[in-house]
């Protein structure tokens, strides 16, 4: 028989047991219920929750709204029981961009009748949030990175603009329509589309109608707007080139992100972010954009907002190219009055550089001087010229130069005002000094369907290359024909090319070896021809194309100097006029030194004529002489 002590002692044992049994059955269901809630939390949705308040699921799913972006972990750590209360630790884990916002709260749960319950507080998710608190998610905006030029002169930068708009809270609703279109028609703008945005929008959005540089705007510009009631001017800076012109189909436009590239980003860009929209601008706005910070904070009534996490924006990094900022203004203003599609491009035929790439404003917004597609004419001659000079050619070799020459039926002539002077049996430098058609078709016989594309190859003119943005680098297709083959030989036929390709011509004669033009510092291929330019060939070419200058087509550049060689063109196309005349692209390539340039209007009256005076003036900029 145990005595009275030792039964004493087994009672309390026996106690002890039945209340640890009670307590770890009340832990485990407060866990569970507690796991639940985890659950609820890290999807910002507690509707299965059971809380002591009947609307404790809904103002906490109310709170964590903003959080619906960020993906969260929410885990269960020490669980304490008290009777009828208990509280469980919360260990939370938010994924805030490439950081995580780690923290910890705390749960409170009471018995209720037989089951646990939590009690709703705006504390489960930030131990800081009190009651009647809101949450607020923003973006730390980076720093765009600015396109450079030579010298790592900041091309592209932040410049002060004006975003003109409707602010909806600042006019009535039954106004909103009118305030709309009187500021589109103010503006010149699509008043339909733009009545159209404003109606779409939210009740307290603004929304802009027009961005316009502060700098050089007229001094009455806004006083168009201002008697308007919700039309308002807010200041702020874009990345934007120096002058609208600059470079603008190849730099490209800075925007609000449109629904297609918001979805094309895969959550890199956002409703309302400002994005590349095109050009440059576009390809590398990852680079150029960097990353957005975010910054998540509680909003306390009309106080400041109390900052809870935030992760710092990385700033975007510079994209550097090769334009000289002041070739390249130079150019643009030269192309501003041209009544038609036009472009300069320049090139360093030492390194392949674009120091200036510019199309006119008559193109509206197409790229013609690194992607634009024409027959070049006759400055394609050079092309044709080195094909000769390797089938045997030499300056001084006699050709017959005929008022006209007739292939296969097709009647081909010289231009309008070729010299008289010029014809009958002259010396290849003169055809290619006045240019002479029927000399080159003449003797098309002595290049077969392969070397003219093998000579233009050389030249760096046909083959294609990746450079980083969009560049058309022509074509030279073997002929279909006797009156292709003919035509090939004076730059039309299926013979087609870009400016920047015909400028790239021009630096390979230069440099004395097949050039390939770049502008990014990492998108700057070799040349492979097959049969590589030789510096005999290249001096041969640069008397031929010194003639041009010396004595013929080219002869308004010789005040530039006895370096300056050059090559005029001009190439048929379209429908005959009412008169039977052909309209005529106008061309010309010229450039000494270290400097090669090509001139393209898309009708003029002559290359000299219309291309020329472009052209010289460039010229004397570049090479210094004002």
């Amino acid at each position: 028989m145990l005595s009275r002590c030792s039964r004493g002692i087994v009672a309390a044992l026996l106690l002890a047991g039945v209340l640890c049994a009670c307590s770890s059955g009340e832990e485990d269901a407060v866990r569970r219920v507690a796991d639940r809630l985890a659950a609820g939390l890290a999807s910002y949705d507690v509707g299965n929750v059971p809380f002591t308040d009947e609307d404790g699921a809904g103002e906490l799913d109310e709170l964590m709204a903003p959080l619906d972006d960020l993906p969260s972990k929410v885990t269960v750590g020490d669980v304490t029981v008290d009777g009828d209360e208990a509280t469980a630790t919360l260990r939370w884990r938010t994924r805030v961009g490439d950081e995580d916002w780690s923290r910890t709260t705390r749960a409170r749960l009471v018995k209720v009748g037989e089951r646990w319950h939590v009690q709703s507080d705006p504390s489960l998710v930030a131990a800081k949030i009190q009651d009647g608190d809101t949450l607020r998610v923003s973006t730390v905006k980076a720093e765009r990175g600015r396109i450079l030029g030579q010298g790592g002169v900041a091309i592209v930068k932040p410049r002060p603009v004006l975003r003109l708009g409707i602010d909806k809270i600042l006019v009535p609703p039954a106004r909103q329509r009118d305030s709309a279109r009187r500021l589109a028609d103010a503006l010149e703008i699509d008043a339909t589309g733009y009545v159209r945005e404003v109606v779409a929008a939210g009740p307290k959005a603004f929304v802009e109608a027009l961005v316009v540089r502060r700098q050089g705007l007229a001094p009455d510009y806004l006083l168009r707007v201002k008697d308007i009631p919700g039309a308002r001017a807010i200041a702020d800076h874009l990345p934007l080139a120096p002058t609208r012109a600059f470079a603008a189909q190849i730099i490209g436009t800075v925007g609000p992100a449109t629904a297609e590239l918001v979805k094309e980003s895969q959550g890199r860009i956002s409703p309302g972010d400002d994005t590349g929209r095109s050009g440059l601008q576009l390809r590398y706005d990852e680079q150029l954009a960097g990353t957005e910070g975010v910054r998540i904070s509680v909003v306390r009534g009309q106080d400041a907002a109390d900052e809870l996490f935030s992760t710092a924006p990385v700033d975007g990094t510079d994209l550097q190219t090769s334009f000289d900022p002041h070739l390249q203004q130079r150019a643009d203003d030269l192309l501003a009055s041209t009544g038609s599609d036009s472009a300069l491009v320049a090139i360093r035929p030492s390194t392949g550089e674009i120091l200036a790439a510019a199309s006119g404003p008559a193109d509206n917004g197409y790229n013609t001087a690194t992607f634009g597609r024409y027959a070049p004419g006759s400055t394609f001659k050079v092309v044709s010229s080195l094909a000769l000079v390797r089938a045997g050619l030499t300056p001084s070799s006699v050709v017959e130069c005929s008022p006209a020459v007739t292939v296969n039926g097709k009647r081909f002539e010289n231009y309008d005002d070729y010299p008289p002077g010029g014809l009958g049996r002259i010396a290849f430098e003169d055809a290619v000094a006045n240019s002479c058609n029927t000399a080159f078709i003449s003797e098309r016989d002595q290049v077969d369907r392969d070397e003219l594309t093998q000579a233009a190859a050389s030249l760096g003119l046909g083959v294609d290359h990746d450079l980083g943005f969009p560049a058309y680098f022509g074509q030279v297709p073997a002929p279909d024909g006797e009156t292709e083959a003919a035509a090939d030989m004076i730059g039309q036929g299926k013979v087609l090319a870009s400016p920047m390709a015909m400028a790239t011509v021009l630096a390979s004669v230069l440099a004395e070896r097949t050039v390939v033009p770049h502008l990014l510092v990492d998108f700057q291929p070799e040349a492979d021809p097959e049969e590589p330019l030789t510096a005999s060939e290249a001096k041969t070419l640069r008397q031929l194309l010194r003639a041009v200058v010396a004595k013929g087509s080219g002869s308004a550049l010789q005040p530039l100097g006895p370096r300056v060689i050059a090559k005029t063109g001009t190439a048929e196309f379209g429908e005959p006029r009412p008169d039977g005349s052909l309209r005529t692209h106008a061309w010309m390539i010229g450039g000494a030194d270290d400097l090669a340039v090509a001139v393209f209007v898309d009708e003029g009256s002559s290359g000299s004529g219309t291309a020329g005076p472009i052209l010289e003036s460039f010229l004397e900029t570049a090479l210094g002489r004002h």
